[in-house]
């Protein structure tokens, strides 16, 4: 299932009137011929730009071509007020970038003087408080600005994905688990929409698709997924396949003007026993799909995992920063191995909706918290969870997040899970992110963060730090190297 959406990227040249409009045009087609060259796909705009009629034209023919992201490309000094009015009547994000002069050009005859535009340019669009992308340095080569187009799609494809999002939820948030509960004001001034739905309303839903034969399919997927060592208890596929099926159906029943969606559901204490097993695998299932599921009715847990979906094109995971690690563990497996205090390390665990791929032996279990508190003897409803250590490589932990007072926050840090048996259970693995004692603290602690964190596998921090300001968050923290104090650090602390 497609659950993001796919970018559609036109470049628009723009031309100062008493500039050479034929300077802004090469430089136009010297960039879609070289980010083509580097594998992309892109609609060259051919209207160039020098006044208000031309951006109507231009941006008419960038949706005729179905554009749905733009590149506006100062090729030369630009026209202020015509190049900003592209981002106002342009309906999707919009990037803008400079051309540098090139070397062996004429510096009389060919001088674009787009390093001076750029200036003008952001000044024109905070005047009208217009929302655009600018990145770190925006005067660029034809090579160069491939790169930044490249960079763009994720940030676009996450930036149309909120804009077009649902989150549904089923359930109150739960009482003992006060951090999962934040306003959900914030949700629409990002343009995300949510619909809260109580536990009865799903399961009578679900009583309704009991023997749908629709779900043998899904079970089916699971199986293959799953794979003979992880499927250890196949009779359980087909009751999970049907609420599987309930969740799909919900959301393209009640989607209504939204395109994307994700879930927020309830999963404990009175799930397991009603529903007859543990929604877990279920969850993960869906996120490999690109249907993200936040855990506890973690709402912001869920919009986190949509973005990085967007970012990654890939399935993520939303987990506990949950336990320390024991300093046998570290001694034996990662001291003198890898470049990590033990204050570094932590571990990452949630009770199994990581999903499949992201695992390094998975298979389907128990949840054993919920088998202490709900049931005696063998696990029976308590089943259906995913469990297994996670497999090693880059990832970026991160969340999106409203205080009470309804502003938004944000931390990124990159680390990586470390090739560690963690001897537990549950989806659980050793995290390693540089400075994590100081960054657990000040940012963690400090901002009152709650403990789900939404995972990224791979290093997407700097995509994420420039959809997070594109949405207007101000705070964002990220991990502080060593030496660069953080303002509530005590100065004096050795």
């Amino acid at each position: 299932m497609k659950n993001i959406p796919e970018v559609k990227l036109g470049v628009i040249a723009v031309s100062r009137d008493c500039f050479v409009i034929t300077l802004s045009e090469r430089r136009r087609k010297e960039l879609c011929e070289a980010y083509r060259a580097a594998g992309g796909e892109v609609e060259e705009i051919l209207t160039t730009v020098e006044n208000e009629k031309d951006m109507k034209k231009a941006v008419a023919e960038a949706k005729e071509k179905g554009c749905n992201a733009l590149t506006v490309l100062l090729g030369n000094f630009g026209p202020e007020t015509p190049e900003t009015l592209i981002a106002k009547y342009f309906e999707g994000p919009v990037m803008y970038i400079a051309s540098a002069e090139e070397g062996d050009h004429d510096l009389f005859n060919d001088r674009g003087d787009a390093y001076c535009g750029m200036l003008n340019c952001s000044y024109n669009l905070g005047l009208r408080h217009l929302k655009a992308f600018i990145p770190s340095f925006p005067v660029v080569t034809a090579k160069d600005g491939a790169r930044l187009l490249a960079e763009f799609i994720p940030i676009a494809t996450a930036l149309l994905g909120l804009s077009k999002l649902k989150i549904f939820t089923f359930g109150p948030r739960p009482y003992d688990f006060f951090a999962c509960n934040a306003p959900i004001k914030a949700l629409y001034d990002l343009g995300v929409e949510i619909q809260e739905n109580s536990e009865l309303d799903l399961y009578v839903s679900y009583q309704a698709h009991k023997g749908d034969k629709r779900a043998e399919a899904i079970a089916a997927d699971m199986a293959k997924q799953l794979g003979e060592k992880g499927n250890t208890w196949p009779e359980f596929l087909l009751k999970m396949a049907e609420f599987e099926l309930t969740l799909l159906d919900w959301a393209e029943e009640n989607k209504g003007a939204s395109e994307y969606f994700a879930f927020a559901n309830k999963c404990w204490p009175a799930f397991p026993e009603q529903f007859g097993f543990e929604p877990c695998y279920v969850n993960s299932h869906l996120t490999s799909q690109g249907i993200p599921v936040g855990c506890e009715v973690d709402i912001y847990g869920a919009l986190s995992e949509y973005i990085g979906t967007c970012v990654t094109g890939g399935s993520v995971t939303l987990l506990d920063i949950n336990n320390s690690v024991p300093q046998n563990i570290y001694d034996e497996d990662i001291k003198g191995k890898f470049d990590y205090d033990i204050t570094d390390t932590f571990m990452g665990f949630h009770c199994g909706n990581t999903p499949m791929e992201r695992l390094a032996d998975g298979k389907l279990s128990y949840q054993l918290i919920m088998h202490r508190l709900l049931e005696t003897g063998d696990p029976d409803f308590t089943r259906g969870t995913l469990n297994g250590d996670i497999a090693p490589g880059e990832i970026t932990f991160f969340r999106l997040q409203s205080a009470a007072d309804t502003s938004l926050h944000a931390y990124i840090a990159q680390g990586e899970v470390l090739p560690v048996a963690t001897r537990s259970f549950g989806g659980i693995g050793v995290f390693a992110i540089d400075e994590m004692k100081r960054f657990y603290r000040h940012v963690l602690i400090e901002k009152r963060y709650p403990h789900h964190g939404a995972v990224a596998f791979g290093h997407v921090g700097k995509t994420l730090f420039d959809i997070f300001r594109m949405l207007g968050v101000t705070d964002i923290d990220y991990n502080q190297p060593k030496g660069v104090r953080y303002p509530s650090e005590n100065p004096f602390e050795k």
